[in-house]
């Protein structure tokens, strides 16, 4: 039977709902998303316009955005992630969830203000048809803020059965290698940071070089401007 990645993707991130929604308030609150949002908020504003949240797992970044008076709508692969995530719509909040596929998204042009895509576009097979299909649906000027893996997290051990020619849901994908895609396909980075392993203070980071902060980095957060 030959490899279906779009198919595979959703079947193994539909296993994996349970752990996820197990793990993804302290990931939010208190692990290695809790800068996301400050960073987020700090370049698009909740009366500017819809929100898309692209890759939103069980929701509970979406949830948060909603609270902070966001219109968003969140969007994923698995079934079962989004069963999870429409929990926690509820009367007052401009929330909605949706089973989509971020390289073909079931909107028109220029529809969000802002998007929100974490650990998302190295777990789709085109990670460049998934960052023009992002652009498609933002509005000139609109901003985006897109996690990639660093060097230093361990889900990148998702992509280590390649080297022995097996097939894998993951992309390798690096920072640097996100960013120039990103420049090269009509986007300007306006801000970035990085999320690091405990063990590594911004004393440690603070004299080192894009690149090299870069290389110890768990996560690295790029927030994007649409030309």
């Amino acid at each position: 039977m030959s490899f279906e990645w779009h198919k595979e993707s959703h079947l193994q991130w539909n296993s994996m709902s349970d752990r996820w929604q197990q793990n993804s308030e302290e990931m939010w609150e208190r692990g290695s998303r809790k800068t996301i949002l400050p960073l987020f908020t700090k370049h698009v504003d909740a009366t500017g316009g819809a929100i898309l949240d692209a890759g939103c797992g069980d929701g509970y970044g979406t949830w948060k955005l909603a609270l902070l008076g966001f219109k968003v709508t969140g969007v994923d692969l698995s079934d079962e992630m989004i069963k999870k995530a429409s929990s926690r719509t509820k009367e007052g909040l401009a929330l909605q969830f949706m089973q989509a596929d971020v390289i073909q998204l079931p909107f028109e042009d220029e529809k969000f203000a802002g998007i929100l895509t974490i650990n998302c576009l190295e777990w789709i097979e085109d990670p460049l048809q998934g960052l023009l299909e992002l652009k498609r649906v933002l509005i000139p000027g609109g901003v985006a803020c897109i996690g990639i893996l660093g060097p230093t997290a361990a889900p990148r051990q998702h992509s280590f059965q390649r080297l022995y020619g097996k097939n894998v849901i993951c992309n390798g994908m690096m920072p640097w290698e996100f960013a120039r895609l990103a420049e090269e396909n009509g986007f300007q980075i306006i801000d970035q940071e990085g999320v690091y392993k405990r063990g590594v203070s911004d004393r440690t980071v603070g004299a080192l070089s894009l690149e090299l902060r870069q290389a110890l980095s768990f996560m690295w957060l790029f927030v994007l401007r649409k030309d």
